[in-house]
């Protein structure tokens, strides 16, 4: 059974329990408990979780009002751990924030405050119910997502829960882009140079009990695995 690290976040069970239910073993790595090389031995993929925000200054800015900082340490840590996936060819899945730490570890940036910043983009922030529908992404043809979503496509488009308030602006190295909301928010990016490097700014983890996303959890368990 393929060991998959969880960065730690204030809501851990749908993620773990997603990586449960798709054949893996949940280990979570905080980064009180002990070095990244300690942390990470024996795992087979990286799971980077939603949080608070991003530090701007890592990419270049002045923190907008809104800015709402993620636990302290956290930034560092989980952007060391997607730079030591790349470099390895872990397999990775980031999910909302992951998928912005993700871009700033590949140098990219961030759209600070949709809301602000975009003020003709649609709802991106619906908190409660967590599995509740925000909007439709469109998921770009031959990607890794298209592959692992096929069953649930309805043509290129799939409807997903939104809470975020910050999204992928200048696309990181080595990233593309493989989803987009009809506003043209960027939803999801890959790296289809390594054997699963995969970022949504949905939640799919909220709906382990019915199984909507759960080809993606599939999809990182088996490169995992192999």
């Amino acid at each position: 059974m393929p060991i998959i690290a969880i960065s730690t976040c204030s809501k851990l069970h749908d993620y773990e329990e997603s990586v449960r239910r798709a054949g893996g073993e949940p280990r979570v790595v905080d980064p009180s408990a002990g070095t990244i090389d300690e942390l990470m031995n024996g795992v087979d993929g990286l799971l980077l979780t939603g949080g608070g925000d991003v530090e701007p200054t890592l990419y270049g800015e002045q923190p907008h009002p809104t800015f709402d900082a993620a636990e302290e340490g956290r930034d560092a840590f989980e952007i060391e751990l997607a730079r030591r996936a790349n470099a390895s060819d872990l397999p990775l899945l980031a999910i909302c924030r992951g998928i912005q730490v993700l871009n700033v570890a590949r140098g990219g940036t961030l759209v600070q405050d949709i809301p602000d910043q975009m003020p003709e983009s649609g709802v991106h922030s619906i908190k409660e119910p967590s599995f509740a529908i925000a909007h439709d992404v469109w998921i770009a043809s031959g990607t890794l997502l298209e592959r692992l979503m096929r069953e649930r496509l309805e043509s290129d488009t799939c409807p997903v829960n939104s809470r975020h308030h910050q999204a992928v602006k200048t696309v990181g190295d080595g990233l593309v882009v493989s989803a987009t909301a009809p506003d043209g928010i960027i939803e999801a990016v890959e790296d289809p140079t390594r054997r699963f490097c995969l970022g949504v700014q949905w939640h799919p983890e909220n709906f382990y009990r019915t199984g909507e996303f759960r080809g993606l959890f599939e999809g990182f368990i088996e490169a995992a695995r192999r």
